[in-house]
């Protein structure tokens, strides 16, 4: 595989690029469209939930193929979505291990159509999306409850993003991880973790009585988890030299972009929900301590 020279250069660590009022613009308006929607199918549940999780999935998996892959890859991404749409469908009539298994299958699709190397970066990919579609799920399948921990997921990792960005700017300082993305800076992570274990509580409150105190600590968890999974994107992007994973949202970049933070937050939300509540009761399992 022929290396791409990396985004940022060396020397440009400690320069972040303006943000321009015209981004900043797309930014708040694609933002008034897509939160409004996540809320909207998470507070419905069933079909509309399940096509939008879906549409989410294959969305990113198809950025991630087109980022990592070198040659025509049509047969593998048609596969490959084929698996998590069937995935969802499955998952949305209440049987998660028979779409457990079909993401499976995904994989197993993606490793017999994929060039040899670089079948282990596809294969990574199909476990990607499907993690990004079946967390949300599992955790969306215990009904009401399912309603707040999705409520308490957005709340967590949009606050942990915009404050993070917003901090990160205004204070500056030193650099979370330069060698992966220059931009972010410790002063930025600090503040969206604060911000978003405030907000859970409040969130929490609003729904009902909760262990406060557990309701933080899970904050705290997740929002550095968030952050983590922001880290590891942008470290794929530099590994194979894109600035976004695409264009599908203006001003933002692609879903990938905008939902890298959600996808590490929803896998350990759904692994500890599961742990505790198993799969009849995900949500109730991550919320009721």
């Amino acid at each position: 595989m022929v290396e791409v020279e990396p985004v940022s250069k060396p020397g440009d660590e400690g320069v972040a690029a303006p943000t321009t009022v015209n981004n900043l613009a797309l930014r708040i308006a694609s933002a008034a469209v897509m939160a409004p929607l996540a809320l909207w199918t998470a507070y419905v549940g069933g079909w509309p939930f399940a096509l939008f999780w879906a549409a989410a999935a294959i969305a990113v998996l198809w950025e991630w193929i087109k980022l990592v892959a070198s040659t025509d890859s049509r047969l593998m991404f048609s596969s490959c979505a084929s698996a998590l749409a069937v995935s969802a469908m499955v998952a949305e009539r209440g049987r998660p291990i028979a779409a457990i298994f079909l993401v499976g299958l995904g994989a197993l699709a993606a490793s017999i159509f994929a060039p040899r190397n670089q079948r282990g970066w596809i294969t990574a990919g199909v476990a990607y999306a499907g993690t990004l579609l079946l967390a949300p799920m599992l955790l969306r399948g215990d009904d009401w409850l399912g309603c707040v921990a999705l409520a308490l997921l957005f709340a967590i990792v949009w606050t942990t993003d915009v404050l993070g960005y917003f901090a990160g700017r205004a204070f500056g300082g030193p650099k979370l991880m330069p060698s992966v993305s220059p931009k972010k800076t410790w002063s930025g992570g600090i503040a969206g973790l604060i911000g978003a274990m405030v907000v859970a509580i409040a969130v929490a409150h609003a729904f009902g009585e909760f262990n406060l105190v557990m309701i933080a600590l899970l904050a705290l968890l997740l929002s550095v988890v968030s952050q983590a999974g922001d880290l590891l994107e942008s470290f794929v992007k530099r590994r194979f030299g894109a600035k976004d994973a695409s264009g599908l949202i203006p001003g933002h970049g692609g879903v990938m972009d905008r939902l890298d933070g959600f996808w590490a937050a929803a896998l350990v939300a759904c692994l500890i929900g599961l742990l505790r509540g198993g799969f009849d009761e995900t949500a109730r399992g991550l919320l009721v301590w």
